[in-house]
């Protein structure tokens, strides 16, 4: 028996891979820095754990609606409206569990062989797995490195074809940490606008931004109709193995993305929505905190790195990752992330586990300790002025 052809073309997530090997090295007596995995180093706020243990005492262990309780896709609804100025319906409102379907259930729904997505590059691997998955064309975008990790607006232009299905944005972006800025969304949503083209604005990381506020290309005009906004609990929350995510779809593809939920899951576990009510209604003091410490992680961990001979990191505006370049150390991406966990006891990532265009860059997640990170740009420094052969 063989597999279907469909699965030589999935790809995977090279940061939970890592995370094997780390604890592997762990488990043989090895001091591993963990700054491979994308989550808040926090726990989940107490008021949304009380809500949960409250909501189990209640009796919620049982089937609900497979697009959502409607006290909590209200609770969605309006807070996408309050946070990007838009007006939006609790009807266009799909929880899911976790964030990834509402990446794979939207390009199940629009996208034939032959259809082209762009996507930016580096970017989420996820991406490009399912748009290979689904038997559609992908079409990179290379984030610039001194535009901030935003788009070249002329090449993104010139990559737009008759064929092009889907567009996903990234902004603040997994794993460059850059923000797209406001006018060049403007740009690409006047771009877009009168094309037969749907945008997934993956919005996971949009409160955790450390300047200006995130601009949503779903507050454009025309642009809402043809914009998925993708948004879940688990980065802002410190709710990661929860497993909650929602998307706010255009009214054509809500039906769709129901159809393709009730075959795969049924529904989103409904204590865990109970919980997702507590996190939106309720306090945010715990998640505001959790901004201005990362915040603090992220001024000293890049300062630092910039300090190591062969590195340069750009101050990332947004999410908890820095994503230094390395070309002028004389190694690779992977021969270099590879190195730091054998030889140095520090995980992160390769530039290339999120596409091709990431080679020469290398990505630390610094939510972890500020203790954790300053020994971690020892261990780094100390590595590369061994002289460790490539």
């Amino acid at each position: 028996m063989q597999l279907a052809s469909a699965m030589t073309r999935i790809g995977t997530e090279t940061a939970f891979e890592v995370l094997v090997r780390a604890r592997a090295l762990e488990a043989k007596g090895r001091s591993i820095i963990h700054l491979e995995i994308g989550e808040p180093d926090f726990d989940t706020p107490r008021h949304i754990v009380e809500a949960a243990k409250e909501a189990l005492d209640q009796g919620w262990t049982h089937y609900g609606p497979t697009q959502g309780l409607p006290e909590l896709r209200e609770a969605i609804a309006e807070h996408v409206s309050a946070t990007r100025g838009i007006d939006v319906s609790m009807d266009r409102v799909c929880v899911v569990p976790g964030g990834k379907p509402i990446i794979f259930f939207p390009m199940l729904a629009l996208l034939e062989r032959g259809d082209e997505v762009i996507y930016p590059n580096p970017s989420f691997p996820i991406y490009e797995s399912m748009i290979n998955f689904v038997g559609a064309t992908p079409v990179p975008m290379p984030l610039v490195e001194d535009r901030g990790f935003s788009f070249d607006l002329d090449l993104f232009e010139r990559k737009l074809s008759p064929r092009t299905k889907i567009v996903i944005l990234n902004s603040p972006a997994n794993p460059t940490g850059g923000v797209i800025p406001g006018e060049d969304i403007a740009a690409i949503a006047a771009m877009l606008k009168e094309r037969d083209v749907v945008v997934l604005s993956d919005e996971i990381y949009s409160r955790m931004s450390y300047g200006k506020a995130p601009v949503s290309i779903a507050t454009f005009p025309g642009m809402q109709e043809k914009t998925i906004i993708l948004d879940g609990f688990s980065k802002t929350y410190a709710m990661t193995g929860w497993r909650m995510g929602y998307g706010v779809l255009p009214g054509f593809l809500v039906d769709a993305v129901n159809k393709l939920m009730v075959n795969s899951n049924s529904c989103t576990a409904s204590f865990t929505q109970r919980a997702g009510i507590a996190a939106l209604r309720g306090t945010q003091e715990p998640s505001c905190q959790m901004i201005v410490e990362f915040r603090r992680r992220r001024d000293v961990f890049v300062r630092e790195l910039n300090t190591i001979p062969g590195f340069r990191c750009a101050m990332p505006e947004g999410a908890f990752y820095a994503f230094p370049n390395i070309q002028g150390t004389g190694w690779t991406s992977r021969s270099l992330a590879d190195a730091l966990l054998e030889e140095a006891g520090v995980a992160c990532l390769s530039g290339t586990a999120f596409g091709a265009f990431g080679e020469g860059f290398i990505r630390f997640s610094y939510a972890n300790s500020m203790e954790n990170l300053e020994e971690a740009i020892r261990r780094i420094r100390g590595f590369l002025d061994k002289g460790s052969a490539k």
